[in-house]
């Protein structure tokens, strides 16, 4: 990234860019910055291609067309797939294209054994904008609050991280609904970001599941009947059930293995502030435990799709037969 963030400070652009990886916001802020950089607000040069259905040979006839009254023209194309697959027409393209001309790919996914990946690569510049750790965005929100004028504990930090996750996008709204929300307050409380930020579906699955570690069966099942209310798949509810019990058995097995937390949450992909509530949280279980439940899951998708079951009804079972054995 301080290639790309040197690039635009000096001027000094590349005719192609790529910028990939999980972190959306940063992925928008930086195609956003370089758009700037490179035309401003020529509209006339500029022409943006999203999804999977791009016609590479109007690509290509757009970028073979001199610039009108201007020495660049920008191409981008975002969300399109080429990085994972049939991007080679792109890729031989690309291989040599007037200097008059700009690209700028947009992905969250890529393949880098693609012939494209290894042509922009060895051509151009390729920029990964992975999940920020949690140090960068403890000092990412600092930062905000210091221009809002507000200020927050090192606790309460952590509980707003605990609340939006670590999308930088979701971090970004909430953050903004509670400089709203304490307009005439400095110091941001628990309780402000409790009454006020929503709570993620992953949360949500937490709390069901460690109220079904605790035997609390009828909260774990208001909780489903909240996550239903919401419009929420159960199919999807399931997934995420299953998910959260794979990384309990992951962690199960690690801390086992006598690994602190910190490293538990590396080797799983938990932030560290994260980690230490999944380790108390598998603790509740047995690993026999923890392999059935994840057979179980596996099992109620399938009565699922084959029709033996009905979606809602099975998840129900699931929750119950599993907040039942504590």
């Amino acid at each position: 990234m301080q290639r790309l963030v040197q690039d635009i400070k000096t001027g000094q652009l590349n005719h192609l860019y790529l910028l990939y990886g999980e972190e959306a916001y940063l992925r928008r802020q930086y195609r956003d910055r370089l758009k700037e950089a490179l035309i401003g607000d020529d509209n006339m040069n500029y022409h943006y291609y999203e999804g999977k259905n791009i016609s590479i040979g109007e690509v290509i006839d757009q970028a073979e067309t001199l610039p009108f009254f201007s020495e660049k023209r920008l191409i981008v194309i975002e969300n399109s797939g080429l990085l994972k697959s049939g991007g080679e027409q792109l890729a031989e393209y690309l291989a040599d294209f007037p200097q008059t001309t700009y690209f700028l790919l947009v992905e969250s996914q890529i393949d880098k054994r693609s012939k494209l990946y290894k042509t922009i690569a060895s051509k151009g510049c390729c920029v990964e904008f992975a999940i920020q750790d949690e140090e960068t965005l403890k000092r990412w929100i600092l930062g905000m609050m210091k221009k809002e004028n507000k200020k927050i504990s090192q606790r309460d930090l952590n509980l707003l991280l605990e609340k939006t996750g670590t999308d930088m996008e979701n971090i970004r709204k909430e953050t903004e609904k509670l400089f709203c929300y304490c307009l005439d307050k400095e110091i941001i409380s628990g309780q402000d970001i409790e009454e006020i930020c929503t709570k993620q579906i992953g949360n949500h699955i937490f709390d069901m599941v460690s109220a079904i570690a605790e035997g609390k069966q009828e909260k774990a099942l208001n909780l489903y009947y909240e996550l239903l209310a919401q419009k929420e798949p159960p199919m999807r509810i399931l997934f995420l059930i299953a998910r959260q019990f794979n990384l309990l058995y992951q962690v199960k097995e690690l801390r086992g293995k006598g690994y602190q937390n910190k490293v538990i949450g590396e080797k799983v992909g938990l932030p560290g502030f994260i980690a230490g509530k999944y380790c108390t949280q598998a603790s509740r279980f047995k690993a026999e435990e923890l392999r059935d439940a994840l057979e179980a899951c596996v099992e109620a998708e399938e009565a699922i799709k084959t029709g033996r079951m009905n979606d809602n009804m099975s998840v129900e079972i699931l929750i119950i037969k599993y907040s039942g054995l504590h």
